[in-house]
C-alpha cells in the first residue's frame, strides 16, 4: 500500500500539483472533444463518443516532439482502471426504476447473446493471434483475447488485462506491450460502433427500410429524475452529491479490502496462477456484487425502520458514472503508446478487421430471430454495446427509436446481471490462456463448444421446429 510521506512534501512547487495537472489535462480534453462533435458537421454525423474524441486529441498531442512526456502514462492507466470499477459501483447502487417491456426470458436471451458475442470474439482474435505466433513469433498467442476485452468491456478491461498478458508474455520470452494492444482495440471498438453502425443505417434508410425518426427538441429531465420520494435534502449537514460519492467510495474501499483479503488467502495452484494474477483485473466485477449487496442492505434498514430517508439518488449516480466512463475513455485512448503499436500493427489491422465483420455478422443474425418485432432496433442497441459502451448503443438506438417504444433499451439495461453470469467462465478462461501455448489451444476449444451451446440456446425455437417439420 502507497503511502505519502507527509514529512518530504511541499505545496509550494510544480510537484504538489502534477497529479492534479493531468486531471486537468482529461477535462480540457473533454471539453474540446465535446466542441469538435458539435461544432463539426461530419462529426456529428458519426456518433463518435466526445470523450473519444478527446483521447484521440491527446494522441495526436503526444505525436509532436517534448509533449509525450506532458501525459503522464501511468497515471492515465490508474485512472483507467478506477474509472471502470467505481463507474460500475455507481451503477450498482441504483435503484431500477425501468418500467418494463421485456418478458424475463428475452433478458436472459439478450445477456446470452452479450456473452457468446464476447465468446466468438475471443476466438476469432485467439486463432489470428496463436497462427501469428505459430508462423513469426510475433505477437504473445493469446494477444487476440484482448479482442472482447477491448471491443465488449471497454478500455478499462482491455487495460487491466493487457497487463496481465504482459506479464505472462514476459516469462514466455514474448515482448508483448499488452495494454497497449488492448487500449488501441478499444479505442477502435468505439469508432466501429459509432461509424460501421452509422454507415449500415444510412444504407437501411436509403432502401427505405428505416425512416428517420426525429427526437423531441425539448428532452428535459422530470422533476421526478431529480429527486425521488422520501429522499434526503439537497443540502443539509451534508450536500446530497456528497452522500452519493461517499458511498460510492465507501463501496469501492470495499472491494480493496476483499481483493486484498483473497489475495493473502492460499488457494492453491489455480487460485495462485489463475485467479490471483486477474484478481485486481475484476474490480468492476466485485464492486457491481458489493454494490448490489450494500444496496439490500439499505433496504433492509429502510424497511425494519433503522433507516427513514431514502439516501440512493439514481439521478445524480447516473452523473457520477457517466462522469467516471468519459474519463475512463480520455484516459485509456490517451494512454496508447504509439512506439509500442507499431510492433503489433499488422496483427491489429487483422483482429479488429475480423472481429468488426463477425460481430456485425453474428449480432445481425442473431438479433433478427430474438427480437423479430424489432430486429434493427435490437441490433443497433447490441452491436452499439459490443463494440463500444451501453453508451454507444443507446446513441444509436435513439437514431431509430428516440422515445424508446420498443423494448430494445430495456432489454439492453436489464441483461446486464445475466451477461455476467454467463460471461464469467470466459472471464475465468482470460486468465487460464496465457500460462501456455497449450492453455491458448484448450481455451479454444472450450470457447468453440461454450459459443456452440449459447447459440443453440438463443436459436432454439428455430432450430427444434426446423426438426419437427422434417
Amino acid at each position: 500500500m502507497l503511502l505519502l510521506d507527509m514529512s518530504v512534501m511541499t505545496f509550494d512547487g510544480p510537484e504538489a500539483w502534477q497529479w492534479l495537472v493531468q486531471f486537468c489535462i482529461l477535462a480540457t480534453a473533454l471539453l474540446l472533444g465535446n466542441v469538435l462533435r458539435t461544432k463539426v458537421p461530419f462529426l456529428n454525423k458519426s456518433l463518435l463518443p466526445s470523450a473519444l474524441l478527446g483521447g484521440l486529441l491527446l494522441l495526436i498531442f503526444k505525436a509532436f516532439p517534448n509533449c509525450q512526456d506532458f501525459i503522464n502514462k501511468p497515471m492515465m492507466e490508474i485512472v483507467t482502471y478506477h474509472a471502470l470499477g467505481l463507474g460500475f459501483v455507481a451503477l450498482a447502487l441504483k435503484y431500477n426504476k425501468i418500467e418494463s417491456k421485456s418478458t424475463p426470458m428475452k433478458v436472459i436471451e439478450t445477456g446470452a447473446l452479450t456473452a457468446s458475442t464476447y465468446v466468438i470474439q475471443g476466438i476469432v482474435g485467439l486463432i489470428v493471434s496463436i497462427l501469428f505466433f505459430y508462423f513469426g513469433r510475433k505477437l504473445f498467442y493469446a494477444a487476440g483475447l484482448l479482442l472482447p476485452m477491448g471491443f465488449g468491456q471497454g478500455p478499462g478491461q482491455a487495460l487491466n488485462f493487457g497487463k496481465i498478458y504482459t506479464g505472462w508474455a514476459t516469462q514466455q520470452g514474448v515482448d508483448f506491450a499488452g495494454a497497449d494492444f488492448g487500449l488501441s482495440i478499444a479505442a477502435m471498438g468505439f469508432i466501429v460502433g459509432s461509424v460501421v453502425g452509422v454507415i449500415y443505417m444510412n444504407i437501411l434508410r436509403r432502401k427505405g427500410i428505416l425512416s428517420r425518426k426525429k427526437i423531441a427538441d425539448a428532452q428535459v429531465n422530470k422533476l421526478e429524475d431529480y429527486e425521488g420520494e422520501g429522499e434526503i435534502p439537497d443540502a443539509e449537514s451534508i450536500d446530497k452529491l456528497s452522500v452519493q460519492i461517499c458511498m460510492v467510495l465507501f463501496v469501492y474501499f470495499l472491494v480493496y479490502l476483499f481483493t486484498n483479503w483473497i489475495q493473502n488467502m492460499e488457494l492453491g495452484n489455480f487460485g495462485t496462477n489463475t485467479l490471483k494474477p486477474m484478481l485486481w483485473g475484476f474490480n468492476f466485477l466485485i464492486g457491481t456484487l458489493f454494490g448490489i449487496l450494500f444496496k439490500t442492505v439499505l433496504k433492509r434498514f429502510k424497511k425494519a425502520k433503522l433507516m427513514s430517508r431514502e439516501y440512493i439518488n439514481n439521478y445524480m449516480l447516473n452523473r457520477i458514472s457517466g462522469f467516471c466512463f468519459d474519463i475512463m475513455i480520455v484516459a485509456g485512448t490517451a494512454a496508447i503508446n504509439f512506439e509500442e503499436f507499431g510492433k503489433f500493427v499488422l496483427p491489429f489491422i487483422i483482429i479488429v478487421t475480423l472481429g468488426t465483420v463477425v460481430t456485425f455478422a453474428y449480432v445481425l443474425f442473431v438479433s433478427k430471430h430474438l427480437y423479430p418485432n424489432y430486429k434493427y432496433e435490437g441490433f443497433f442497441s447490441m452491436f452499439g454495446m459490443l463494440t463500444g459502451t451501453a453508451s454507444n448503443g443507446m446513441i444509436l438506438l435513439r437514431e431509430i427509436d428516440p422515445k424508446f417504444e420498443t423494448p430494445a433499451a430495456n432489454n439492453l439495461v436489464l441483461q446486464t446481471l445475466a451477461a455476467i453470469v454467463l460471461g464469467f467462465p470466459v472471464l475465468l478462461l482470460m486468465g487460464f490462456a496465457p500460462q501456455s501455448l497449450k492453455a491458448s489451444w484448450i481455451t479454444l476449444g472450450v470457447l468453440v463448444v461454450f459459443w456452440s451451446v449459447l447459440t443453440v440456446f438463443m436459436l432454439r425455437t428455430k432450430i427444434f421446429k426446423r426438426k419437427k417439420k422434417e
